[in-house]
């Protein structure tokens, strides 16, 4: 790959699927998918040009993942917003990475509006949410469209275990 940033880009995109994967029980310990034809399963999405799917597919999320010096979380976020929407998705989330640190330190953001789907999906009242998946709110000004939720990605996946798990439910 002859684009240095593409090349940074697309290895943690694989690492946060890897992380994922793993963390889920979807592969074995060689890292093959138990499963491989199962829609369970982390997979990064192929390019769709002006129509951009997303990083990853994780459903029901669609993940931009992000690798990059200087945060730009709210913008961020209507990217992935915007993905989710073009691949069908219900739910967005951008994993930003912690330079120095491993995967599972990595912070996943949500929407305020996002965080209060899980939370409504879960049966989970804001405080317990909080406490459970160890979320931090950032509130940016008075423009509520600036505000955000932030998680782990270690965190991240046990949420996206209990969200795939109610969702079956429904």
């Amino acid at each position: 790959m002859s684009n240095p940033n593409k090349a940074k880009g697309t290895a943690w995109e694989s690492s946060v699927r890897d992380f994922l994967n793993r963390s889920l029980g979807l592969v074995d310990a060689a890292g093959k998918f138990l499963h491989p034809g199962s829609g369970d399963n982390i997979r990064r999405a192929a390019q769709e040009g002006a129509k951009d799917v997303g990083d990853i597919h994780a459903y029901p999320f669609v993940i931009e993942c992000k690798d990059v010096k200087n945060p730009a979380v709210p913008t961020w976020l209507r990217q992935a917003v915007a993905e989710a929407e073009h691949a069908g998705f219900p739910l967005a989330a951008v994993v930003a990475k912690r330079r120095g640190f491993s995967p599972g330190v990595a912070r996943v953001h949500f929407t305020v509006s996002t965080w209060r789907a899980i939370r409504d999906l879960l049966g989970t009242p804001v405080d317990d949410a909080a406490a459970l998946y160890g979320a931090i709110y950032s509130a940016r000004g008075l423009d509520t469209a600036r505000w955000y939720v932030t998680v782990s990605l270690a965190d991240f996946a046990d949420l996206l275990a209990d969200v795939r798990g109610a969702h079956a439910v429904r």
